[in-house]
């Protein structure tokens, strides 16, 4: 299976420009990747919201929304799958959550457990987190989702046997990547042998991406920083 890891930038909301950013993916992606993934909340930007429910009740898109259609459409018209982190409504709760669109339809919806994807400290009941992770299918292999803290905070929650996809919003520098990128792929590991990570890039605040292929704890690829390219990984 060859899967895509989109290392593209963001405009905090911006939904015009972040879904050309999608469909440029997809465009490149077709004939070299099955599946093509993109970083956390990327459908509108990880800071898109600003805690006022009134005002984020109308950032976040249902499952069943005109936006979540035309990605469905993107799949048929390029032959490429999306996994896609995107600010989920469902009725008045708020979540950060990440689905698989398959050939037009959602397959699997994830959303994130920890909670530092909000302000938990001044948000309301209005905005969750979900309460399971579980395995799912896709082209007969299995593959599970964790989003961003979810590996720090309950890494045995997402163990699996089959593939791990990580989409991420970290908005480290150089020297910090530097640092860091062999903690996040031995993290990883506590959950899977096989972990795709993916983190998007934006210019506010300033966010190198870092798209990596982890295998048993070390880097087996990854993209230069602060470029925007996709990652092909066969596993």
């Amino acid at each position: 299976m060859k899967i895509g890891l989109a290392a593209y930038q963001f405009i905090n909301n911006n939904i015009t420009f972040n879904l050309s950013q999608i469909e440029c993916g997809m465009k490149s992606a077709e004939g070299k990747a099955e599946l093509l993934c993109f970083g956390e909340a990327f459908l509108q930007g990880f800071d898109s919201m600003n805690w006022d429910y009134e005002h984020d009740k109308t950032i976040a898109f249902s499952q069943s929304s005109e936006i979540i259609r035309i990605l469905c459409d993107f799949t048929i018209r390029y032959g490429v799958d999306l996994l896609l982190g995107y600010l989920e409504k469902e009725g008045d709760r708020l979540y950060s959550s990440c689905m698989v669109i398959e050939n037009g339809e959602i397959i699997h919806n994830y959303r994130r457990i920890s909670i530092g994807w909000k302000y938990y400290w001044i948000t309301n009941e209005h905005y969750c987190e979900g309460n399971d992770s579980k395995d799912f299918l896709y082209k007969g292999r299995t593959m599970r989702i964790a989003l961003c803290g979810d590996l720090w905070d309950a890494p045995n929650s997402f163990k699996t046997n089959g593939i791990l996809i990580w989409p991420v919003y970290v908005n480290f520098s150089l020297d910090e990547w530097c640092k860091y990128e062999s903690e996040y792929a031995q993290q990883a590991q506590l959950a899977a042998s096989k972990t795709l990570m993916v983190n998007s890039i934006t210019r506010d605040p300033e966010c190198m991406g870092g798209v990596f292929y982890f295998s048993n704890g070390k880097i087996a690829a990854k993209l230069p920083y602060n470029t925007e390219d996709i990652l092909f990984v066969e596993v």
